[in-house]
């Protein structure tokens, strides 16, 4: 039997339309594309940063670029970049993270906005990018992101992300700002389930949510299905208790209409803290398509935040995002997504049991093992 030849990261964005309209192009698109990738594994952050890797490793990127006319200067790099078509690139990113990695029944898929605050330019009037990226809480892989359009905020950017995820058996958590019924509506679409925060301004619901919780409680939880977990932490100086409980068979008076789709369940956290002697009390609630199940409700609300540490904390810390002063066209969202396609090689490689810095170090030093983060070798 002939075996069919191996799909590489190189194949999956070869496909992405040059929008160069120079007939006289001295460079390949997928070779420009492919130096930057390496370049952002190994720490690269700008142009020149791409520029100087690739005069370094010419020779090993030589073994499988073309590289016509030796390695593109870091203006080639800026221009080409801002002008390759963003939608297209997440095309290609989303059809690469599907060829890679599938998703597991019940995985969470977190939802959060992060400001690329080095994209803000005061001379232009240029407000600092917004994007809405999608981040597999299990296997610690970026699924997507999405762009939010500078007159607009992630409510509208969310269901476009959503729209173009695979999502079907996943568990979406969204904080506040993504309670709306239509991307709950899109959600249940994809035969997925949702945790998504409570908004105090969502017309009644939160009030009748919260009253809903406060007379179950006083009332013992007569005639009302429930379920508690319970986590306490101590350490550096605090001393945390988190106690989830979670109601169904809600009453009709919380969603009459049905126009929240699969509103089978709420869910308060009441978060009690205390450092340095000093005691705060907070409490939050949900709304939630998944059965009554407390423990599965607080590992829906504690991997959200994974967005935060596994994911936004290594873009800023390891690849610098807040600091990159990327500001023309399409670049800013281009680069972002060189950023993203770094972070789930480099986390996709287990061999290695270091930090993402350490790997880009590692890479940056070792061609063999960035050829095989890239699964090149």
């Amino acid at each position: 039997m002939k075996l069919k030849p191996k799909i590489t990261i190189a194949d999956h964005f070869a496909v992405i339309q040059d929008p160069r309209i120079d007939r006289r192009k001295r460079h390949n698109l997928i070779d420009i594309m492919m130096i930057a990738i390496c370049a952002v594994i190994c720490g690269a952050d700008g142009w020149v940063g791409i520029e100087t890797y690739g005069c370094a490793k010419y020779e090993w990127l030589k073994t499988f670029l073309e590289l016509p006319n030796g390695i593109p200067s870091h203006d080639t790099f800026a221009r080409v970049f801002a002008q390759i078509n963003p939608q297209q690139f997440q095309s290609c990113f989303l059809d690469w993270i599907k060829s890679i990695q599938k998703l597991t029944n019940g995985e969470v898929v977190a939802i959060d906005g992060k400001t690329l605050r080095g994209s803000y330019d005061q001379s232009s009037a240029q407000s600092a990018i917004v994007m809405v990226s999608a981040w597999a809480t299990v296997n610690k892989l970026v699924l997507g992101q999405v762009k939010v359009d500078e007159k607009s905020n992630e409510i509208t950017a969310i269901p476009e992300l959503l729209k173009v995820l695979e999502l079907s058996g996943c568990i979406v958590t969204i904080d506040a700002i993504g309670c709306q019924k239509e991307i709950v509506k899109l959600i249940t679409q994809q035969n997925a389930d949702y945790v998504i925060t409570l908004k105090k301004n969502q017309g009644n619901l939160y009030d009748e949510v919260e009253k809903l919780f406060h007379l179950s409680i006083n009332t013992g939880f007569q005639g009302i299905q429930c379920s508690t977990y319970r986590t306490e932490e101590v350490g550096h100086g605090r001393h945390e208790i988190r106690n989830y409980l979670m109601l169904s068979d809600i009453p009709e008076r919380l969603d009459p209409d049905s126009i929240w789709l699969k509103l089978n369940s709420v869910g308060m956290v009441e978060s009690v803290r205390k450092v340095d002697g000093k005691t705060t009390v907070e409490t939050r609630y949900f709304i939630s398509s998944i059965e009554n199940n407390a423990k599965q409700f607080a590992n829906c609300v504690r991997s959200h935040w994974g967005i935060e540490n596994s994911l936004h904390w290594i873009l800023d810390v390891a690849l610098r995002e807040d600091d990159c002063r990327i500001r023309k066209d399409n670049a800013p969202q281009n680069f972002a997504l060189l950023r993203q396609i770094a972070v789930n090689l480099l986390t996709k490689e287990k061999r290695v049991k270091r930090g993402i810095k350490n790997k880009q170090f590692l890479a940056t030093m070792d061609d063999n093992y960035l050829a095989r983060v890239l699964a090149l070798a």
